[in-house]
């Protein structure tokens, strides 16, 4: 591979980075910190489900109001 090539494989990649977060109308940095917090809440999620397997009368809503919750807000950012 030539060097101009590597620069152009380099530089698509890099600009990759950035294309989806300004298709949302957010900066790179912006855009992780708010997946960041999703990624998150996903586990946290994940862990009352998880409790709830095995004690059922815990956390009996909590997952399924709180994807419900979020599902709400992904629907208001895509309106935006």
């Amino acid at each position: 591979m030539s060097a101009s090539q590597t620069n152009s494989s380099r530089t698509g990649f890099l600009a990759s980075f950035k294309a989806h977060p300004a298709s949302v109308g957010e900066s790179y940095f912006g855009h992780m910190l708010f997946a960041a917090r999703f990624a998150a809440r996903l586990f946290l999620i994940a862990a009352a489900a998880l409790i709830h397997a095995i004690v059922p009368a815990w956390f009996e809503t909590t997952a399924s109001d709180q994807i419900k919750a979020m599902a709400e807000e992904m629907a208001a950012r895509k309106a935006r």
